[in-house]
C-alpha cells in the first residue's frame, strides 16, 4: 500500500445495498439481544426505492414522518 492510499472499510465484502442492510441488521440484532429482552425486531423484508427526483424525495420524507402515526390504527400492530 502506498502512503496516502485510502482503504475502503468494505474491502473484500459485497457492496450491494442488500449486503449493507444485512450487515447492519446483524449488528443491531446482536446488540439488542445482548442488551434487552427483545428477540424479534425486524420485519421480514424491507422496501427499497431509488429517489429519482425532488417530488419523489418529498413524498418519501412525508411517508417517513407520518407513517408511524398510523401504526396504532394498523390491525397488525394492535
Amino acid at each position: 500500500m502506498y502512503k496516502g492510499e485510502n482503504v475502503s472499510p468494505l474491502r473484500g465484502t459485497s457492496r450491494t445495498i442488500g449486503s449493507i442492510v444485512r450487515g447492519f441488521k446483524i449488528g443491531v440484532t446482536k446488540w439488542v439481544r445482548q442488551n434487552t429482552d427483545i428477540s424479534e425486531i425486524w420485519q421480514r423484508n424491507y422496501y427499497e426505492h431509488i429517489i429519482r427526483n425532488e417530488t419523489s424525495y418529498f413524498q418519501i420524507i412525508e411517508y417517513i414522518e407520518n407513517n408511524p402515526l398510523k401504526w396504532l390504527e394498523d390491525c397488525f400492530c394492535s
